[in-house]
């Protein structure tokens, strides 16, 4: 796109394809847009890729710009929290009984706080300097109903806190943070014990956001060319292993736990994840327990490579791998929020709980739609 003008247009290109030659001439052209986007069926599997590009030019470079913006220049509608404490926790927690229960509360205020909690379980406790409560999950299914406190050398909130033991997880929505569109393959231990830090000191955690979860790429890689990925995928036990980037997953997950948040972690149950890692397929149930062992709070479950096994597009083959693994993160000895990646295939919102989900996506990956591009040819006009 040139100056607002469409200069050239590949149409839409399917795999197998051969390349199409691109030869534009852009002479009097101020500004230059090189854009690709999905065929209007969503951006699952799309890729696109620009060969030996160059441009021609006399005289001065041309000069790479930042990409324009769209809408107006960003704003906070909400205001800085005040010095006084004030509690941002849901009013309802869900957890199994006799679980491990971790909880920091979600309180905004000048810190140093002090902590309080009226009516809690026996089987839990609180730190009073830090908000966290830990312990066990009371055995005997209900509802109890706990008053928080916080109080500093300006004033003093208060809230309840119903904690409900039972079947249930997830009782208000998962909030926290995925490494994917920030670092992609590009992950290690240190980047979620910062990620974890960050959390605390940015305030997010004062919100309520409390997960720090590892996306792709934490696993084995079969036939990768770096030492660092490329081992046995499954320990003599027929659990999954990390790659060298993480060399002790308890450890990691231990320092999140002591910052009061939650780890987070992905697998696919297909082959192969994604990114072409190791998968859960057949082993399910010894990865899902070395979860747990590793201290995991969180699953995120992505569809990916079962396309391959899935006997053909029906209800019951979407529901299939996502009811095993359901059924079997139910029965471990830790709550762990499941999260159902698929895309939204054959309406996951109507089922979605059905199978054992807490969460699930809608659709499929964030991306370029026609809207977008239509956005930046009138800016290109304006």
């Amino acid at each position: 796109i040139g100056d607002g003008n469409t200069l050239f247009d590949s149409g839409v290109m399917k795999g197998k394809e051969p390349a199409k030659p691109v030869n534009v001439a852009l002479e009097g052209i101020r500004q230059l847009i090189l854009i690709v986007f999905n065929a209007k069926d969503g951006g699952d599997h799309d890729h696109a890729n620009w060969v030996d590009a160059k441009f021609v030019y006399a005289g001065e470079a041309p000069v790479a710009i930042d990409a324009p913006v769209y809408q107006e220049e960003p704003y906070f509608l909400t205001p800085k929290p005040g010095v006084q404490p004030k509690i941002n926790a849901p009013s309802v927690y869900g957890c199994r009984p006799g679980r491990p229960f971790l909880y920091r509360i979600p309180c905004t205020g000048e810190r140093p706080i002090e902590f309080a909690a009226e009516s809690l379980p026996e089987s839990l406790r609180l730190d009073s300097s830090t908000g966290i409560i830990t312990g066990d999950v009371p055995m005997n299914p209900g509802e109890y109903c706990v008053q928080l406190q916080a109080k500093n050398q300006h004033g003093e909130d208060g809230q309840t806190f119903t904690i409900v033991v039972g079947d249930a997880l997830a009782l208000t929505p998962p909030m926290g943070w995925n490494h994917w569109y920030t670092y992609y393959t590009r992950v290690n231990d240190k980047l979620f014990r910062d990620a974890a830090e960050i959390m605390i000191q940015s305030g997010m955690a004062d919100f309520g956001y409390q997960y720090v979860n590892i996306d792709d790429c934490w696993m084995m890689k079969p036939g990768s060319e770096d030492p660092q990925l490329n081992g046995e995928s499954l320990d003599r036990n027929g659990a999954i292993r990390a790659n060298l980037n993480f060399p002790d997953m308890t450890a990691m997950c231990d320092f999140i736990h002591g910052l009061g948040l939650k780890a987070g972690i992905y697998t696919s149950p297909g082959t192969r994840t994604c990114a072409g890692y190791q998968g859960t397929y057949q082993h399910e149930q010894n990865d899902a327990q070395r979860f747990a062992d590793w201290g995991f709070d969180f699953l995120k479950y992505d569809w990916c490579s079962y396309g391959h096994i899935a006997k053909d597009q029906s209800l019951e083959e979407f529901q299939k791998p996502y009811r095993q693994m359901g059924d079997i993160l139910k029965a471990l000895n830790r709550d762990v929020v499941f999260n159902l990646c698929q895309y939204g295939m054959g309406d996951v919102w109507k089922w979605g709980g059905e199978v054992g989900g807490q969460c699930w996506r809608a659709s499929g990956d964030l991306g370029l739609d026609e809207g977008d591009l239509e956005s930046i040819v009138r800016q290109g006009e304006r």
